[in-house]
């Protein structure tokens, strides 16, 4: 998949991204948003095991977010197993000198309607943590639905935080989207 979104391209991830990943990645302000499995510090070794592993992804299910020619952020659907098979957790980031402009707001809707439409997905969801407001204004400006908040669910730093719940069903996606 390759989108053009007006502020930003998504792609696949590539070969020669590895200086911007790392440029954009190995940032405090981006890693205290996300789980621990995304590194601090971020290194180059980092940036080739994870482009990597993203182009050998069927179906396609992570891209770079590339703004002005450079790779700049990721955003991925993590697909469900099982029961939940036609289920995904949508996560993403951003380097911090783009934050603010839309960007990640445009991704999360082309994400969201490739999911839905390309992948046959019945429900998208995500779990940001409750302290980063504004990845949670992502997600109601794309429609995603408060299902609940998840106490003391996390641990990071050393401390205890709660997670929101958000998600899109299929359903929703097709009446927002027509």
């Amino acid at each position: 998949m390759r989108l053009d979104c007006g502020c930003c391209v998504l792609r696949p991830w590539r070969e020669g991204d590895e200086p911007s990943l790392v440029r954009h990645a190995d940032n405090y302000e981006v890693w205290r948003c996300l789980r621990d499995g995304f590194p601090h510090p971020y290194t180059s070794a980092d940036a080739e095991w994870w482009i990597a592993f993203a182009k050998q992804q069927d179906p396609q299910t992570h891209f770079a977010i590339e703004v002005r020619g450079e790779a700049t952020g990721g955003i991925g659907l993590e697909l469900g197993s099982d029961i939940e098979r036609r289920s995904a957790e949508i996560g993403y980031w951003l380097g911090e000198d783009l934050w603010g402009r839309g960007i990640t707001t445009v991704a999360v809707r082309a994400v969201t309607g490739y999911g839905f439409e390309a992948l046959h997905l019945t429900r998208i969801f995500a779990v940001p943590f409750a302290t980063t407001s504004a990845s949670i204004r992502v997600l109601e400006k794309c429609g995603y639905v408060h299902e609940g908040t998840r106490r003391r669910s996390a641990i990071k730093e050393g401390v205890v935080i709660d997670q929101e719940l958000y998600a899109l069903t299929d359903e929703d996606f097709a009446r927002t989207s027509l």
